[in-house]
């Protein structure tokens, strides 16, 4: 079974957005990439909708919620049309009172289907990616008016070496937008599947920037990039070594908005990281699912030249284990 498979674990219908009460003051999205979680004054906790309601309502909400103007914007993976298997998911805004609206339903077709990640608001307008749909079924680059309206900017795999897949969101540098798919591009070793790098302008001029080599620089990356002054960063789930080896298991990796890139770090002994990194005062933090002391995953910082200190390991038992959030 494919690693992000596993993400699509079967839930619940009724599947609730969770706000902490109590925690004093404005607090970051919970989920958020990059948010830092503070200590909540209770536990208790607010449910503000379940997902399932009605017949045409979304379910499986994977990705975090992103604040525009004091009103939350979210996807869901499933749900909505019954087109696809489980349905295509929808595109959907949520009150801090709990009042839901179905903004958009994905239809399965050239408009894309299960959108997995996060939405970016740029100038008004919101962009994300679908896992499939589109032309070629291999997912879309997206935008989406604050009124429901759709538009896809860009169909993957609609020409040899591009990008299969975009699981994770998009970030913004300076008006052109950055993404990763965990498939596609340009490399035989991985019979056009390790994965890319990818620049989008908001009017749909798509570029791959980079493809990924298996065993020179990694292979599937699945967690969005991030921008530290000018430069992207991100992750592999695998990859680097050589065939036969115990030592390509991902890698943190920089690249350039013009396509330069370079492997900081190659993991060993069954790391993946999963998730993307976060920048705090020039250093990196992240996760992989596994290695560690415990075997459950670990926490770690580098450095933009590629210092790695193991933070914490997971799986003692008590502080649970095989992180792949940032």
């Amino acid at each position: 079974m494919r690693r992000q498979d596993l993400y699509r674990f079967a839930l619940s219908v009724c599947v609730t957005i969770l706000m902490l009460a109590g925690c004093g003051g404005s607090q970051p999205l919970i989920g958020a990439p990059g948010a830092v979680p503070q200590a909540p004054a209770s536990t208790s906790y607010k449910s503000l909708y379940s997902f399932g309601k009605r017949s045409s309502d979304g379910q499986e909400p994977k990705a975090a919620l992103i604040d525009v103007n004091g009103t939350l914007y979210g996807t869901t993976f499933a749900g909505g049309s019954i087109a696809c298997a489980g349905g295509c998911g929808i595109v959907f805004t949520i009150t801090s009172s709990g009042k839901d609206t179905v903004l958009y339903r994905f239809g399965g077709g050239n408009d894309g289907a299960n959108p997995g990640a996060s939405l970016l608001a740029v100038k008004g307008v919101l962009y994300g990616t679908t896992e499939y749909g589109g032309g070629e079924d291999f997912g879309t680059v997206f935008k989406i008016s604050m009124t429901g309206v759709e538009k896809v900017l860009h169909d993957f795999g609609s020409y040899p070496g591009d990008g299969v897949k975009p699981v994770a969101s998009l970030i913004d540098v300076k008006g052109t937008l950055y993404g990763t798919t965990f498939e596609g591009g340009d490399d035989s070793v991985c019979g056009l599947n390790c994965g890319t790098v990818y620049s989008i302008s908001e009017a749909g001029k798509e570029n791959v920037l980079h493809s990924f080599e298996a065993y020179a620089d990694g292979i599937a990356p699945l967690a969005n990039l991030i921008d530290v002054k000018g430069t992207l960063y991100g992750t592999t789930e695998a990859g680097v070594g050589t065939p036969g080896s115990n030592t390509g298991f991902g890698t943190v990796f920089s690249i350039s908005t013009t396509g330069t890139e370079m492997v900081l770090y190659s993991f060993g002994s069954g790391s993946y990281p999963a998730a993307g990194l976060i920048d705090v005062n020039g250093t990196l933090y992240g996760t992989t699912t596994g290695d560690g002391a415990n075997g459950g995953g670990t926490a770690f910082s580098i450095t933009t030249s590629g210092s790695l200190t193991t933070l914490h390991s997971f799986g003692s038992g008590t502080d649970g284990s095989n992180p792949a959030a940032p």
